[in-house]
């Protein structure tokens, strides 16, 4: 009996290799997907916030008086988005938005005690692990991969809304 489960499974694994890859490149994007997902329940687990807004907190922190529309544009989402964002937060008195300087119906974020609490519990890359590790790829891989993704986009047919969906709300 054990000779038979070892030449099924040996037969299974002798899948020619076009087959074989696109289970592969599925199981990959399980793992990139499980890494992302695993990550923000950590910081949500240890900070008390979702990664979206823990990214956002980090990113007032580090450009002071940054305006709604600057941040959008740090953590590439649309701008009601944003908005939604920093309104939680605000709430929840861990941001302040303030109307100072000439044009005052600009507001400008400034991150409060509470916020800098929860960043100093929250585990790090504050813009989450994907983006991270696409940072520290070299110029030919991201190309690459770009190009790769921008092959399989089209295949899916995908909605251009979707550029800019948070990963935290996947």
């Amino acid at each position: 009996m054990a000779t038979r489960t070892t030449k099924a499974a040996a037969a299974s694994s002798r899948a020619t290799p076009a087959e074989d890859t696109p289970t592969q490149v599925l199981r990959q994007f399980r793992q990139v997907f499980n890494a992302v997902k695993r990550h923000f329940q950590q910081v949500e687990k240890k900070a008390g916030l979702g990664g979206a807004q823990v990214w956002a907190l980090s990113t007032v922190r580090s450009q002071p008086g940054i305006g709604v529309s600057e941040l959008a544009r740090a953590m590439d989402i649309h701008q009601s988005t944003a908005s939604n964002l920093i309104k939680g937060l605000i709430e929840r008195e861990m941001l302040a938005a303030v109307r100072e300087g000439a044009d005052r119906r600009a507001v400008q974020l400034r991150l409060l005690p509470a916020g800098a609490r929860v960043l100093k519990k929250a585990p790090e890359p504050f813009g989450g692990v994907l983006p991270d590790a696409l940072r520290r790829l070299d110029d030919k891989s991201l190309r690459r991969l770009n190009k790769d993704l921008e092959r399989l986009l089209a295949e899916l047919g995908t909605d251009e809304r979707d550029k800019q969906a948070l990963m935290a709300e996947l």
